[in-house]
């Protein structure tokens, strides 16, 4: 990675993304294992020597193992087996210097690197959040360096004076952003805290419900008049992933069944419309419009939301996911077929298909992206309310009685068999919305769209957003498609590209050890994962106060 990204300057001239992520990780590394440190005086800045001191160590060991990898690298040739590790890498490494005293030099910086890390343990919580935030504030100036150069194409000569004409943030122009940043944030702290206390005290979270709704809606109909193309374009995967995973919410937030073949779903949405839009479907081209195509795609979603639940009605957990991966292997395999290939056109797919036809408009399709985006964001918002309606109906709390523990569900009167398949149509209906504007947009569909790395894509974004928040799918779509992007699309780190799946699992691995509830949880789903934890802390803790109390209970 240090390879890959050294090219990507972030602060001209002194900070580049590959060194950025050498020595941050050693800056986490020292500020970590400072944390572990005693503090007899439980005071924030009792002592910024012994934090920066096992810092500093911490930095030393790391930069050691680094020299001795690299020393290795250099005496040995493994470009046969690690085609990465070539003489250009350790060049990189070692700063262009020679490899003793590059070595000497990155063994220095990485125990600077974690002895920052380790003294900024010892400043106040107040100075060490200020600090963050500014420092958050240039990464994010620096990184999304597209972004800003594009919202500020009507006055570029903004754009030259902030950015250098080689990339990256102007040195002073980082230092400024920081400064500010750092002494503004301390004030507005203070306010920040009370509004949210505020809010979450207030009686009237649906006027604040539906103030959000409007700005977000206001947001929606602005942003795509000030980006580019290639933003708008981001844009609209963006979308499309947020109508996919509000579907899948459904069946894995709302009924806790984990479907692993929820791709399947979209797949019939866009290969049913270019079947019946195309001029160029192999055997049947009827050419109707797209809104006539529209509800003969919502039967056949229907019909296929039928045929994967009625199999895995008596089946849970493992045996669920398993059988809804093969569902979604099977189509995928079966438009790839001999057998179907007369029909859907096999591995050459299905072109030409037509764009939504808008009157005074034409066909709006992936050439008006700005249009398609307002599309795309209505259907995102239909389904954003039917969720929110299912959530709050007496469907919803089946789903969630049933989710919570089936057996109980079943016993109180709930009829899983029925709540199942309305899971899993309404998922399923949701999905094909995704897949008949997917089709739409880029006028060809072909099998390859449609691997399984799709459904786990969109599974990861439902947990990372939290599982049950609609506002949360929303959340993590941005997140990750919208930074590192797709399977098949780039996001806006795109240098990110070759390592988007590594990087992924990495997150799901924190989201599930760190907050495990997603990043906008729903208060129901938020009670039951910590409801669990302290049930669980309580019984692993032999000698706490819950076991006293039980034994207490026993004696009465």
């Amino acid at each position: 990675m240090v390879e890959t990204f050294v090219d990507r300057m972030l602060i001209d001239p002194f900070v580049n993304m590959g060194y950025l992520l050498l020595f941050g990780i050693n800056l986490v590394y020292g500020h970590v294992a400072a944390r572990g440190e005693p503090n007899p005086l439980e005071e924030p800045s009792w002592n910024m020597t012994v934090t920066a001191r096992t810092g500093v160590l911490v930095g030393t060991v790391a930069g050691v193992v680094t020299s001795a990898f690299v020393l290795m690298v250099d005496s040995f040739n493994f470009v046969e087996f690690f085609p990465n590790l070539r003489p250009a890498m350790v060049d990189v490494m070692t700063f262009d210097l020679e490899l003793v005293p590059g070595i000497i030099a990155l063994v220095v910086f990485s125990a600077v690197g974690a002895g920052v890390g380790g003294a900024v343990l010892g400043l106040s919580q107040a100075t060490r959040l200020r600090l963050a935030r500014a420092a958050l504030w240039i990464l994010g100036l620096a990184l999304f360096q597209v972004v800003v150069t594009d919202i500020l194409d009507f006055a570029p000569a903004i754009g030259r004076f902030l950015y250098a004409s080689g990339g990256g943030l102007e040195w002073y122009i980082a230092l400024a952003v920081g400064v500010v940043v750092f002494f503004l944030s301390g004030r507005s702290t203070g306010r920040s805290q009370a509004f949210i206390t505020r809010v979450r005290d207030s009686d009237s979270r649906s006027n604040l419900r539906r103030s959000m709704i409007a700005l977000a809606a206001v947001v929606i109909i602005v942003l795509p008049m000030l980006l580019g193309g290639i933003l708008n374009e981001l844009l609209i995967n963006v979308l499309l992933y947020v109508l996919m995973g509000l579907g899948l919410n459904i069946v894995v937030g709302y009924a806790g069944l984990l479907d692993l073949g929820y791709v399947a779903f979209f797949a019939v949405g866009a290969y049913g419309t270019a079947v019946l839009t195309s001029p160029l479907s192999p055997t049947f081209a009827p050419e109707m419009s797209w809104w006539i195509a529209l509800p003969v795609v919502i039967i056949m979603a229907t019909i296929a939301g039928l045929m994967v639940g009625t199999p895995v009605i008596r089946m849970r957990g493992d045996y669920l996911a398993i059988v809804t991966l093969g569902f979604g292997e099977i189509v995928r395999l079966l438009l790839l077929s001999d057998w179907l290939t007369p029909y859907f056109g096999g591995a050459q797919g299905i072109r030409r298909i037509p764009g939504i036809p808008i009157p005074g408009l034409g066909e709006v399709g992936g050439t008006d992206p700005q249009l398609f985006i307002y599309i795309t964001a209505a259907f995102a918002g239909l389904a954003a309310y039917i969720s929110y309606r299912a959530q709050n109906s007496r469907v919803g709390r089946a789903w969630a009685a049933m989710r919570e523990d089936e057996d109980v569900a079943e016993t109180i009167g709930v009829n899983t068999v029925q709540s199942k398949l309305l899971a899993f149509i309404t998922g399923a209906i949701v999905a094909s919305f995704a897949g008949a504007l997917f089709s739409a947009k880029v006028g060809v569909v072909f099998t390859n769209s449609f691997d399984v790395v799709v459904s786990i894509i969109i599974l990861v974004v439902v947990i990372v957003g939290g599982m049950g928040s609609i506002p949360g799918v929303i959340a993590g779509a941005f997140v990750l498609i919208g930074i590192l992007g797709g399977p098949k699309s780039p996001g806006l780190l795109a240098e990110f590209g070759e390592y988007k799946l590594l990087i992924y699992g990495a997150i799901l691995i924190y989201m599930m050890l760190r907050r495990p509830e997603g990043l906008i949880p729903s208060v129901r789903r938020s009670r039951e994962l910590h409801g669990e934890e302290l049930t669980q802390d309580a019984w692993l803790d032999k000698s706490g106060d819950f076991e006293t109390e039980q034994q207490t209970q026993g004696a009465t």
